[in-house]
């Protein structure tokens, strides 16, 4: 209905998400979606499996804004994927996090704005809320970016909001696939810190919650799926019984930026948003700089707000998670 004869750009659209997302759209009677990445072998890949003469493919990089100008001609919305996401990679090369992360989006967001685009949607995640490595750092100021362009744009102007959430279940570079592929090979299941907790939603759950934020999302809003969580320890072991594996758990330490618990909300946000059922939503803060008002009359304070996090967050059960992983694609062509 809200793609009917729309053209859909997607960042980063070769990704986990940028599957899972024209699966959706492709039966949306969307009149075009481009796809814009750096990857040429998976954009191939792509016209292979797709077959669908609406998928048109760019070839550009979100750090230079001139690939980005011709693809966002005649665009209605932009979907903005594009990312590093590997935790300690950002670590080793933070600047790259900056280029793609934070300047890349600029980019995306002034070609769309010059483009007269429609409606912007920008995925962040967990990591971007309390960030303490380089990846969820450069998420954050990500997010303020998009947030300051909201604030600049008129009634008539393109609406730009975003998404956040955590891991997503056997997408690419999740440890999922790797516990699975060390059971394959006989070796332990390495954790690294057996009561670290993290979300775990899946990709139909992600393209759910993107949908929603496209849907209601007014300017500079963030959009929250609540979502369970489960330890690593707990997720190995469901994992293990799945596949009826007796290989041991090892633990071998924290990497490189990694948090014992996730975050998807501060404290802070939870007096700016509204629950909406089976999401939250943190509204854009809407005063200007001129703070006399509020040191002269003072705000009401609002004291007991907690954040919304993997530690008190809904926790699976062993067998709960087992119910999770047998729905994924990955698990059920492993166990055939």
């Amino acid at each position: 209905m809200f793609f009917k004869d729309k053209v859909v750009l997607i960042t980063g659209g070769t990704g986990s998400f940028g599957n899972a997302f024209i699966k959706k759209l492709i039966h949306m009677d969307v009149k075009q979606i481009r796809i814009f990445s750096r990857d040429e072998l998976k954009q191939n890949d792509m016209r292979i499996i797709y077959k669908d003469s609406r998928l048109r493919f760019f070839i550009g990089d979100v750090r230079d804004p001139n690939s980005l100008r011709y693809p966002m001609q005649g665009v209605d919305y932009v979907f903005h994927a594009a990312a590093l996401k590997q935790v300690p990679t950002c670590e080793f090369f933070p600047i790259e996090a900056v280029k793609t992360n934070i300047l890349g989006t600029e980019n995306v967001l002034n070609a769309a704005i010059e483009a007269k685009v429609k409606k912007v949607i920008c995925l962040s995640t967990d990591k971007s809320v309390y960030p303490i490595n380089a990846m969820g750092i450069s998420k954050a100021m990500m997010e303020k970016l998009f947030i300051a362009k909201a604030r600049m744009q008129g009634p008539d102007g393109t609406i730009i909001c975003g998404t956040r959430y955590g891991n997503v279940m056997a997408s690419r570079g999740s440890v999922i696939p790797l516990f699975i592929d060390q059971i394959e090979k006989n070796q332990p299941i390495t954790v690294t810190n057996p009561k670290m907790t993290r979300y775990l939603m899946d990709l139909d759950e992600a393209c759910d919650l993107v949908l929603f934020a496209f849907e209601h999302g007014k300017q500079g809003d963030i959009f929250v799926k609540k979502s369970p969580a489960s330890t690593i320890l707990d997720l190995a072991t469901a994992i293990k019984e799945v596949f009826n594996s007796n290989v041991p758990i090892q633990t071998i330490g924290t990497r490189h930026g990694e948090k014992l618990y996730e975050s998807l909300l501060t404290s802070e946000e939870t007096q700016l948003s509204s629950d909406l059922g089976d999401y939250f939503v943190v509204h854009m803060d809407v005063r200007d700089l001129n703070y006399g008002l509020y040191f002269e009359e003072g705000m009401k304070k609002q004291n007991g707000y907690e954040p919304y996090t993997s530690h008190n967050t809904k926790l699976l059960t062993v067998s709960e998670i087992k119910t999770l992983l047998l729905k994924l694609d990955v698990v059920k062509e492993k166990l055939k």
